[in-house]
């Protein structure tokens, strides 16, 4: 067994972030980690660092196609380092990703939830229109690009606080990690479904699925 503890409980994250992983399609292989990273991605936004606001993209799944359509920006912080040690459900190791957050590139998961690069650019592909929406930059190109490209899905966290999560190269889901309304017109995810999770003080719009 490993050494570390679930950050929080399976049947807690699958509760408020199983619409998501649904409305991502995701399989039963990789269902719980993307809870995972998603659950990571509303702490980062929440938290900052530094006392600033940061950006940053998670890929998960399908690593070495991902790894295929990217490449290092810099010598990987992660190389060398053993796989329980790079675990999304490790206390101690959601703490370096959140560190790591501050450098440029993307971080690669594998859908187990060990983290396998840092610090990559994804290439995109510039002649497909689909992969930029209108108000979103580079970062969120580059996740509808690689899952439009690859089976993995992508968990952007904006600096603007808001954590989106693409799939199959759409946009299926927006995380505000404060509890206040959003009306649907604020939201770029198409024909979303909007809740609030008073739980976990979020406010979510979910693509119906398909």
């Amino acid at each position: 067994m490993p050494f570390f503890m679930v950050m929080a409980d399976p049947a807690k994250l699958e509760t408020v972030y199983g619409p998501i992983a649904t409305s991502a399609r995701c399989k039963a292989a990789h269902r719980e980690t993307v809870e995972a990273v998603v659950e990571l991605g509303v702490e980062l936004a929440r938290e900052g660092r530094e006392g600033r606001k940061i950006g940053t993209l998670f890929v998960i799944g399908d690593v070495d196609r991902v790894l295929e359509r990217s490449r290092p920006l810099l010598l990987d912080p992660l190389y060398g380092h053993s796989p329980e040690l790079r675990q999304v459900r490790n206390p101690e190791f959601r703490e370096t990703a959140k560190e790591l957050a501050q450098l440029d590139g993307a971080f690669v998961v594998d859908k187990h939830g060990t983290f396998v690069s840092a610090g990559r650019f994804v290439d995109v592909d510039v002649s497909a229109a689909g992969n930029f929406i209108p108000g979103l930059g580079t970062r969120h190109a580059a996740a509808a690009s690689i899952t439009r490209e690859t089976a993995a899905v992508a968990v952007v966290v904006s600096q603007s606080s808001v954590v989106r999560v693409f799939a199959h190269g759409e946009l299926r889901a927006e995380i505000i990690p404060e509890l206040f309304l959003m009306s649907r017109e604020r939201f770029l995810t198409p024909a979303p479904d909007v809740r609030q999770v008073p739980d976990a003080g979020l406010t979510m719009a979910v693509a119906a699925g398909e």
